[in-house]
């Protein structure tokens, strides 16, 4: 019986004008969707904003969140946990689509399908929560069930199927989990220096 896996739902509120005009229609103060494969949230994916300092060049992104874009963001964490099968097809996706990044844009006329409750279909375009619901759909993991077109970031805090596990400064997140990661890496080096003077 294969080995269960987690993948991480990251929702933030980054402050932009796009964030605010989602949280408009929304009115949920979270309104950005990532997917992670990392509980340090090391890699995270989504569709977002290339380049920080302008937003009209947008599309498929490897977030980092230790940039000072992301300093003063707020988030919640949901877990997922699913099959080593389904983590395994959900990652070689992502990076499948990251090997031809440059072919993705972002589908800003999407968001007005979702008001309209209609599919405006553009080729290699997706919103974050799109993407996320899209690569959890590829894995046979779905928390939400409508079409991904229609899922917003909210969508992901009603389900019950998530956990949440952190709410808070998405900052202070990232610096505890690289503290933890250095102290685990730590002990781990005094056991094996350990091991081979005894």
């Amino acid at each position: 019986m294969s080995a269960n896996r987690v993948v991480y739902i990251v929702l933030t509120s980054t402050g932009t004008y796009l964030s605010k005009l989602i949280q408009f229609y929304t009115k949920a103060s979270l309104n950005h969707a990532s997917i992670a494969f990392d509980p340090e949230l090391k890699e995270v994916y989504s569709f977002g904003r290339k380049n920080a300092a302008n937003p009209f060049l947008a599309g498929l992104v490897r977030e980092d969140y230790s940039s000072p874009f992301f300093h003063s963001s707020h988030c919640a964490i949901y877990t997922l946990t699913v099959t080593s099968e389904q983590y395994n097809q959900m990652h070689h996706l992502v990076s499948d689509m990251m090997k031809r990044q440059h072919t993705y844009k972002y589908h800003l006329l999407g968001l007005i399908g979702v008001m309209l409750k209609l599919e405006l279909h553009r080729e290699n375009a997706y919103f974050c929560s799109q993407f996320v619901s899209t690569v959890l759909g590829h894995g046979g993991a779905l928390p939400v069930r409508k079409p991904a077109y229609l899922v917003t970031p909210s969508d992901f805090e009603k389900t019950e199927i998530l956990k949440e596990v952190y709410r808070g400064s998405l900052w202070d997140y990232t610096c505890e989990s690289s503290e933890r990661s250095v102290r685990t890496m730590t002990t781990s080096m005094d056991r094996v220096k350990a091991h081979i003077i005894s």
